[in-house]
């Protein structure tokens, strides 16, 4: 396990995320890294709202799961 991956598990875990949320995100951030085949920390905002685009226009997903702040 990368050491990014435990950090993302150890800040769900502290704020009470259920299993369930913590496969989901955990899901979300693998197909993002899918994506652009880099680790997501190397990735800039700009390339996480054209991620989010995506999902809006070609994947149809709703609004509320293609939110970047």
């Amino acid at each position: 396990m990368t050491p990014l991956r435990q950090k993302m598990i150890d800040a769900m875990t502290q704020h009470g995320f259920s299993p369930r949320t913590h496969t989901s995100y955990l899901m979300a951030v693998t197909d993002l890294s899918r994506f652009y085949h880099r680790s997501p920390d190397q990735l800039e905002i700009d390339d996480i709202h054209a991620y989010f685009l995506y999902l809006a226009k070609e994947r149809e997903l709703s609004g509320a799961s293609c939110v970047c702040i």
